[in-house]
């Protein structure tokens, strides 16, 4: 395992270089100047200039492609800064900070309910497989799928919170002066109709895999001699065909989970949520290149990352791989 483990992260390495350049590249193909951007547009016309060319060579821009593109690799790795973001006149770090945050809290829940909803749901639709339960769910997991999130999202803002009122539209709860319980209503009720939306996006698709993983498990030879064994059909599910089930849903089950980090653009800005998607869209509107990169190859590493952590729990899953 340890030899599989560095022989993946010794191929890994050049494919984050070559990630990087591919990112770098983009950003210096993208039009717009990001000095203008940065600097106020009041100064008078000597000042203005002198503050140009002053951020010009504070950022290196003077100097050659491959040298800004090395200054920017060692600045990222070694000093741990990504820049500065024109969009928000502060460092990428801090721009990122709350929306990652944010990010992660609805993502939780999404992953949670997702998770809880998809793998008995899913079990129950092989069991009962042809069944007027497995016909339902297909039949709503099809239309579900089929429609946009930003139009599920737009639904539910119409029925609960227009016409029910119920519920927000959308928006950030504000706990400056709440206690702990009132901020955690505030919160639940914030985040419910954005966990719904996200949640029935992923169950669509979800429920069609799981189901469609744990039938190919029930159909195989050693169910069958489990069952004339005279074991239960409890164990033979859940002892047998879910564990084996369980081979290719893992993959899909850890990228959901490093999901937790990467946000929902369209989501988040159908219901004005402070997250990574909502700061990704607007950054592109605004064209702030550094917050552009920096999410990007963010993004990037947790995608690569993802990679290898499911080939590990896959092997850790089916003895039947050997990682050499």
């Amino acid at each position: 395992m340890l030899r599989y483990l560095i022989k993946r992260i010794l191929i890994l390495i050049p494919v984050v270089i070559l990630i990087s350049i591919i990112l770098f590249t983009i950003s210096k193909l993208m039009p717009g100047d990001p000095v203008r951007a940065m600097l106020p547009t009041t100064l008078r016309p000597d000042q203005y200039q002198r503050a140009y060319d002053a951020m010009y060579l504070r950022l290196g821009l003077d100097k050659s492609v491959v040298e800004q593109y090395f200054r920017w690799m060692y600045n990222v790795v070694i000093l741990g800064e990504f820049g500065h973001s024109s969009m928000l006149n502060r460092p990428v770090a801090e721009a990122v900070a709350i929306p990652l945050k944010n990010t992660i809290i609805m993502n939780v829940f999404v992953n949670l309910l997702y998770l809880a909803i998809a793998l008995p749901v899913s079990i129950r639709m092989a069991v009962k497989r042809g069944s007027i339960f497995d016909n339902t769910i297909q039949v709503s997991s099809l239309a579900t799928f089929s429609i946009p999130s930003f139009f599920l999202g737009l639904l539910l803002i119409f029925f609960f919170a227009v016409r029910l009122a119920w519920l927000p539209m959308g928006g950030m709860p504000n706990t400056v002066m709440l206690g702990t319980g009132a901020t955690a209503v505030a919160w639940a009720r914030h985040l419910t109709l954005p966990v719904a939306t996200l949640t029935l996006v992923s169950l669509a698709s979800a429920l069609r895999y799981f189901r469609n993983a744990m039938i190919e498990a029930l159909s195989q030879d050693y169910i069958r001699t489990a069952r004339s064994k005279g074991l239960s059909e409890k164990i033979v599910i859940y002892s047998h065909a879910l564990r084996n089930a369980m081979i290719p849903i893992s993959t899909i089950i850890v990228f959901t989970l490093f999901s937790l980090f990467i946000g929902a653009p369209l989501t988040e800005q159908v219901f004005a949520y402070n997250g990574l998607g909502r700061l990704l869209l607007q950054a592109v509107g605004a064209r702030d290149i550094m917050l552009i990169t920096t999410m990007s190859l963010f993004f990037s590493m947790v995608s690569v990352l993802a990679v290898l952590v499911a080939d590990i729990v896959y092997s850790l899953v089916d003895p039947r791989i050997k990682l050499r």
